[in-house]
């Protein structure tokens, strides 16, 4: 009976879906359609792992018909693709708002608090339960769907390298730092301030986040002493100087 009665409630759900004129649902329906499919996959994909999330578990649960389900998204790996591209985007949002909001900071903060301040938002989320739960789906599924590690590159960690060497640019044209590709300085950044401990966590041995912090403190100082040259640059930056970058 019980059975009997979920399958009424989802069935009548179906049919509440407000409907244009062809039958079709309204575009607003649509996109609310889609974004209850997203958040009941992305559960599924956390609780259970790819492998055990099936595209009919995910349907009944979203409370949308399986021809729904496949013709959005034609399969699996297309669900989970678009699962992964919206987390990654909640991933990125931290470190986009806080390279932000170093940009507007004073010019009398350091640019190793300013970078501080960004590897603790970095830490945060690249280290949190959800990111190192896909990450482990992604490397796990890299060999079978190469597609999928591909979209973990491009949507990930390329657009963190971007927004991190957009950030450098800044700090060049201030005179802060002094490196001649700001991307690759933003991919040493991003590998030595948080690839260590997300690996860490990526493993199932998280270190605690004030060890992690430590690190990061530990990195950021390494990587200033290569980006800034030699020591009096190096101490100057610490006092918030600002020198211009010398002609090249």
């Amino acid at each position: 009976m019980g059975l009997t009665a979920t399958r009424t409630r989802a069935a009548a759900a179906r049919r509440e879906v407000p409907k244009s004129r062809g039958g079709r649902p309204t575009k607003s329906a649509a996109i609310e359609r889609d974004q209850r499919l997203i958040e009941v996959a992305t559960r599924l994909f956390l609780d259970r792992g790819f492998d055990a999330t099936s595209l009919d578990a995910v349907a009944e649960a979203a409370r949308v018909s399986k021809p729904t389900v496949y013709a959005r998204y034609g399969d699996k790996r297309g669900l989970f693709a678009a699962v992964l591209r919206r987390e990654i985007a909640r991933w990125l949002a931290p470190l986009s708002a806080a390279a932000e909001m170093q940009l507007g900071s004073a010019s009398d903060i350091s640019v190793e608090q300013r970078l501080v301040e960004i590897g603790r938002e970095m830490l945060t989320f690249t280290c949190g339960p959800d990111a190192v739960a896909f990450s482990r789906m992604m490397t796990s599924q890299a060999i079978n769907f190469p597609d999928i590690a591909k979209l973990g590159k491009e949507e990930g960690w390329l657009k963190a390298v971007a927004t991190t060497a957009r950030f450098f640019d800044h700090l060049v044209a201030q005179g802060a730092l002094d490196v001649d590709d700001t991307t690759i300085a933003a991919e040493v950044f991003l590998d030595v301030v948080v690839g260590h401990n997300h690996r860490l966590a990526t493993f199932g041995t998280p270190p605690e986040m004030k060890v992690a912090e430590k690190r990061m403190r530990a990195a950021i100082k390494l990587f200033l002493a290569g980006a800034l040259g030699s020591a009096d640059r190096v101490q100057s930056a610490a006092k918030g100087t600002q020198r211009r970058r010398p002609s090249r």
